[in-house]
């Protein structure tokens, strides 16, 4: 008779195994390189040093790896809603007594060490998705399970929004992958591509200039739909006319009104005409038309608003110098400035270990957690820097293969959630790095230093790993 442990041990996906252990110790090496001018002690135990406490935090995490492995898959399964519930009350008492750092307060200290609750929110909210996406005859379309679904991603968003941490917040956008494996339509994905481009164009288009391009645009829409320049015109003219009277109204009340609030006030009135008219003889086509359009010009607005009111001046200037609004390699853009001459001074094999001069006479802010991959690419070159990117592909595409070889829906949900998890910490880390992202703040998986993140990527990892030891059963 077989032994079951034996089996076990046979069943574990030793290829991810062994990237997490590799990924974790190159980058307890660069934390080392990063970090090893900081204290004055040099004992590896010297918790006076961020390498001394990250090699701490590397023990604890492989504790946390064996022990995750010998819970039964189906008790996350079972416990996936009070985890979620758990970490979600954490995040307002984490404003409360939290300690502000670098503007968020999103950090519960305990004597030297600190904890981000945040962190864990992230593979809390993943076991919940999985949990409602893989109840019997659940739909993705329907609008009731839409809402349900936007709740669930939106609380921790919005709560983690409150902690003024906008980076650790957008990382729940990208559950948007998970649900387009598990059936939603590719128009969610486009109009994310929309998005993206409005936001851009937002920011490097007067407001003004820009809503008269997308009027134009549907207008121009319309006469493609209708083959007939009447709507066009009717269009254009209604629009003229009506801020044409928004104008009135801001000289008659006395009201010094900007030419944005004056086209929304149009477009508003404008929509709701339309909106009418449309229903009444029931153009399914134009109202698609009109919906979109209405809909990029609230985004535009919603974009103004969140960037000046909601964004902090230091994530406000960090996206202006990636657009090319603003240039302060001294001030602002130094994080940027510096960590592209750290990536770029380390050629094509680079500087060798401990050798880094940027790296060792710390000009990079934040090296050790943030900007880590500034060591990578100085102290190891493109080679080094190719063999990272290596590894987290490997692993992505590695988690990928091991989610589609489930039989639970739940297992392969929760695996779908890791992976693009994953994938976004890697791609806007290493983004914004080089200087194709704005700097966001969020840590490199396995490698920047700091307990919370590698406990939390550690556990979430590791849960789906043990899900995958019982891939043939239904998880439910």
């Amino acid at each position: 008779m077989a032994n079951p442990r034996t089996n076990f041990i046979a069943r574990l996906d030793w290829v991810t195994i062994i990237l997490f252990l590799v990924m974790v110790g190159f980058g307890w090496m660069n934390v080392f390189a990063s970090s090893r001018n900081e204290g004055t002690g040099g004992s590896l135990f010297d918790f006076s040093q961020r390498y001394s406490k990250q090699f701490y935090y590397i023990l604890t995490a492989l504790v946390i790896a064996i022990f995750t492995l010998t819970i039964d898959g189906k008790v996350w399964s079972f416990f996936s809603f009070p985890i979620y519930i758990v970490t979600l009350l954490i995040l307002p008492i984490t404003i409360i007594i939290g300690k502000e750092i670098n503007g968020a307060r999103a950090w519960i200290f305990i004597g030297s060490f600190s904890i981000q609750p945040a962190e864990f929110t992230k593979f809390a909210t993943a076991l919940a998705l999985a949990k409602i996406l893989s109840a019997y005859n659940f739909v993705v379309q329907k609008p009731r399970n839409l809402m349900t679904i936007g709740a669930v991603l939106g609380i921790p968003m919005i709560l983690i929004l409150a902690q003024k941490d906008t980076g650790t917040a957008l990382v729940f956008l990208v559950f948007v992958l998970v649900l387009f494996r598990e059936g939603m339509s590719w128009v969610v994905l486009f109009v994310g591509g929309l998005a993206i481009l409005l936001f851009v164009l937002t920011m490097l288009v007067p407001i003004p200039v820009l809503l008269a391009v997308i009027s134009v645009i549907a207008l121009g829409l319309t006469w493609l739909y209708q083959r007939n320049f009447k709507f066009f015109y009717i269009g254009f003219l209604s629009l003229g006319i009506l801020f044409g009277l928004a104008s009135l109204a801001s000289t008659y009340l006395g009201q010094d009104w900007s030419l944005s609030r004056m086209f929304f006030l149009a477009s508003f009135v404008a929509f709701l005409i339309w909106l009418t008219i449309i229903l009444r003889k029931r153009h399914n086509p134009l109202l698609l038309i009109l919906l979109t359009w209405f809909g990029a010009i609230l985004f535009i607005f919603s974009v103004d608003f969140v960037f000046h009111e909601v964004l902090q001046e230091h994530q406000q200037s960090r996206i202006n110098n990636i657009l090319g609004l603003e240039s302060d390699p001294l001030g602002r853009g130094y994080n940027l400035n510096q960590s592209k001459i750290a990536i770029g001074s380390g050629g094509f094999f680079g500087k060798g270990f401990m050798q880094g001069t940027q790296t060792s006479l710390n000009f990079v802010p934040e090296q050790s957690t943030d900007f880590i991959f500034c060591t990578v690419g100085e102290e190891w070159g493109f080679m080094g820097s190719l063999m990272v990117l290596g590894m987290f592909s490997g692993l992505i595409l590695r988690l990928i293969f091991l989610a589609e070889r489930q039989r639970s829906a739940f297992s392969r949900i929760y695996g779908y959630g890791v992976a693009s998890i994953l994938f976004f910490h890697f791609a806007i880390n290493i983004g914004m790095t080089i200087g194709i992202v704005p700097v966001i703040g969020i840590p490199l998986p396995f490698f920047s230093s700091g307990g919370s993140s590698l406990w939390a990527f550690t556990l979430m990892l590791f849960i789906f790993l043990r899900l995958d030891t019982d891939r043939y059963q239904i998880v439910s």
